[in-house]
């Protein structure tokens, strides 16, 4: 099937073709004939199978065939709204959404926090319609009376989970009290969790559910394999697979923004470029060192589980989880920003003996035994002990600590008044079994 059988326009096919696709992937092909029709739609999708054109080109293409009339003062109305966990993904969404609609005349922007306010202040004064955007930095605009969402046709809720998980919900429902009653809502996820489908209930109506992927799978083209070594020999072992493989692309998982910090200084001394992104890094800081990794010029990217969701690098050949997450789900969401797209993958874990209990929560997660190895001249000592990990997930719906999303570095909410009236809950939803569409094979 091509994208124009699809029923997208020849403008959009164009820019489509233009970046060397060809053929659409399964979320793509499912979506967004759905999108096209009008219906809500629950979409679940690992990472890297191309959710992200399967709402965007839909969307254009929605958009562009529908004339719509201007303020009186000549303001474009916006007429979808994306939301995103993330300030990185925020930025990579509405950067696709400009690639694919590069030949019509429709106008987009961004906004997150982490950033000057006042150059989007200005942006928006001469209307868009399409805003992608974090949810503190939505209300906070909406807050000094700077937007107007009475006019959203499309409401998409993308990384649903993982907004779930950052403890977005009460914002987003003081977004959804913003929006008119009568519009297409479309929420992508990369888990199907009982929450999300709860949440769901509570926004779609009479969706089509779509999956591509069983929850929490990983990518079949990622190559995953666990090195077993002393918890003092990591960082030595990490070096030795860096020069030895000449690895000149990988990102690198640590555990905690302090171990971060202190990794990428260790590999400075072993003179490998490193730079390292995480929430305490200001956000000019945090796309300079994506840009840098993305364009080549950065060996070693390391990062905390800010990044496990919203990176989307091209054909990154490793990922190395420095230290295991404790959190499972984290592992899939990790090691998804490689074997992306068709492409090949290798993600391959450091584990120490601290780290035992959480393999084995990931193992049985995914519903795999991962191959082990030990890499001759670090084997792992057989007397050590293990020694405790200080973590602790935080409960689900309340805002993590630091600056991974767009609240302030305290870890407090952006300070909106609550409207006096939330939507009112509608009836669960039927999915339309008639037409629900699965498929194993995410490439």
């Amino acid at each position: 099937m091509s994208f124009s059988a699809l029923g997208l326009s020849d403008q959009i096919v164009r820019a489509v073709t233009a970046r060397g696709y060809t053929e659409p992937t399964p979320i793509q092909s499912r979506a967004i004939p759905v999108v096209l029709s009008g219906q809500d739609l629950l979409a679940g999708a690992q990472t890297g199978t191309g959710k992200t054109a399967g709402f965007t080109l839909p969307i254009l293409h929605l958009l562009s065939n529908k004339i719509v009339k201007r303020s009186p003062t000549g303001k474009i109305p916006i007429r979808a709204l994306i939301l995103t966990p993330t300030r990185e993904l925020a930025a990579q969404v509405e950067e696709s959404v400009r690639m694919y609609g590069r030949h019509l005349p429709l106008q987009s922007m961004v906004i997150y926090g982490g950033v000057n306010i006042n150059p989007q202040i200005n942006r928006l004064r001469g209307g868009v319609e399409i805003l992608v955007a974090t949810p503190g930095r939505l209300l906070d605009h909406v807050q000094q009376g700077r937007l107007d969402l009475s006019k959203v046709e499309i409401l998409v809720l993308d990384e649903a989970d993982r907004m779930l998980d950052m403890g977005f919900i009460r914002d987003i429902r003081r977004i959804l009290a913003l929006l008119p009653k009568e519009r297409q809502n479309l929420l992508f996820s990369a888990t199907f969790s009982n929450e999300i489908k709860s949440f769901a209930s509570t926004l779609l109506n009479q969706p089509v559910l779509v999956e591509v992927a069983g929850q929490n799978a990983t990518a079949d083209l990622v190559t995953q394999r666990i090195f077993h070594v002393d918890r003092d020999r990591k960082r030595e072992l990490l070096t030795h697979l860096i020069k030895t493989h000449s690895w000149y692309q990988v990102l690198v998982f640590t555990r905690t923004k302090h171990g971060a910090d202190r990794l990428v200084k260790q590999l400075h001394q072993d003179d490998i470029v490193a730079m390292a992104i995480h929430g305490n890094k200001s956000q000019a800081a945090r796309t300079r060192a994506l840009g840098k990794f993305k364009d080549g010029s950065l060996q070693v990217l390391v990062a905390t589980d800010i990044a496990a969701r919203g990176l989307d690098i091209s054909e990154l050949p490793h990922v190395v989880n420095y230290e295991l997450p404790n959190v499972p789900e984290d592992y899939v969401h990790r090691i998804g920003r490689t074997g992306r797209a068709g492409s090949s993958g290798e993600a391959i874990s450091l584990v120490c003996v601290d780290e035992r209990k959480f393999l084995s929560d990931i193992e049985k997660l995914i519903k795999r035994s991962l191959p082990q190895e030990i890499i001759t001249g670090f084997e792992p000592d057989p007397r050590a002990k293990p020694e405790p990990i200080q973590v602790g997930r935080q409960s689900k719906h309340q805002p993590r600590r630091g600056g991974n999303s767009d609240r302030n570095y305290a870890g407090k909410p952006s300070s909106v008044a609550t409207p006096s009236k939330l939507p009112s809950k509608p009836q669960k939803p039927q999915l339309n079994k008639s037409i629900i569409t699965k498929s194993r094979n995410p490439n």
